[in-house]
């Protein structure tokens, strides 16, 4: 049997842009994707701090080293830009959870460079 765990985020990331006209989604910089062990397209849960709201998309890549997080369509409705948000992704382990269980946990300031780095990386052939 598997559960759902948490494995990384992104904390305190600061939204840059919120674009209703785009199909959906959620740009993330890509250096900011690979540091947190994330993937293009993987499915995340994004908590914004300001508001409570919460919400479920997907990851796109924004520019490298842009340290841009821009929230698209309907999704664009609950956040405002300069929002600080949690982006949380999940992954699906066997059940008991290892014990050394270690998510990644990047901390980020408000201009979303990188203040600090926890865990490790926790799922294989993660992107470099």
């Amino acid at each position: 049997m598997k559960t759902s765990v948490f494995y990384a985020k992104l904390h305190q990331a600061r939204v840059t842009d919120a674009n209703i006209e785009y199909k959906g989604s959620i740009g993330i910089d890509q250096d900011l994707i690979a540091l947190a062990g994330m993937y293009q397209y993987q499915k995340v849960l994004v908590v914004d701090l300001e508001n409570g709201n919460r919400l479920e998309t997907y990851i796109i890549p924004a520019e490298r080293g842009s340290g841009d997080i821009t929230l698209n369509g309907a999704a664009a409705r609950l956040v405002s830009v300069g929002d600080r948000v949690i982006i949380i992704a999940f992954v699906d382990v066997e059940i008991p959870v290892p014990s050394d269980w270690d998510p990644r946990v990047v901390i980020l300031d408000e201009e979303n460079r990188v203040e600090s780095v926890s865990g490790r990386l926790l799922v294989e052939n993660m992107p470099s």
